[in-house]
């Protein structure tokens, strides 16, 4: 893996490599060289495959964390690509030309984060959550709460417990 990443951090001003294992590794690249260097991995270095795309809303920051984890099956190895976006108005470029399985993966982005990924295929389009209307339920100051309480009434059984006290209070009962 240092190797691959002494290869390419010159060529794609890699930030630093992080690695998790000897079969998975971690680096950041800008966003601008992000279709660049994945074309690469997949053209040359043989990752073929995508195996997952997410994001994590690190909204302290101010900003989202695109990972992008590809294989390389000969070499039994993953190689993790973190690309760091503003929140606001959060827009990345689509991979779908690269991996079309990524265009899946892009509309879930989309509608649970807001990400929008322009001319992805069917990016507009109502995936998950048909006929959403509040802000994308993914983003951290979407509050799952007040939500549950706008949105569905109260029901006899919905009661919360201490789990410790209630599952005591079953035993007790169990033994009476």
């Amino acid at each position: 893996m240092l190797e691959l990443y002494d290869t390419l951090k010159e060529r794609f001003k890699l930030g630093e490599l992080k690695q998790q294992r000897d079969d998975l590794a971690f680096v950041t690249v800008e966003a601008d060289r992000l279709h660049e260097l994945l074309s690469h991995l997949r053209d040359v270095e043989g990752y073929t495959h995508l195996v997952l795309l997410t994001a994590v809303d690190w909204i302290e920051e101010d900003l989202f964390q695109l990972t992008y984890l590809v294989n390389n099956r000969d070499e039994a190895c993953d190689i993790g690509v973190r690309v760091m976006l503003p929140r606001d108005n959060t827009t990345m470029k689509t991979i779908h030309d690269i991996w079309p399985t990524a265009a899946t993966y892009q509309r879930e982005l989309r509608e649970m984060f807001g990400i929008d990924f322009p001319g992805s295929p069917r990016v507009d389009e109502e995936f998950i959550l048909e006929g959403w209307d509040d802000i994308p339920p993914y983003r951290r100051e979407f509050d799952t709460k007040a939500y549950s309480d706008k949105t569905f009434a109260v029901r006899p059984g919905r009661e919360t417990h201490d789990p410790a006290a209630y599952m005591k209070q079953q035993r007790e009962k169990g033994e009476g």
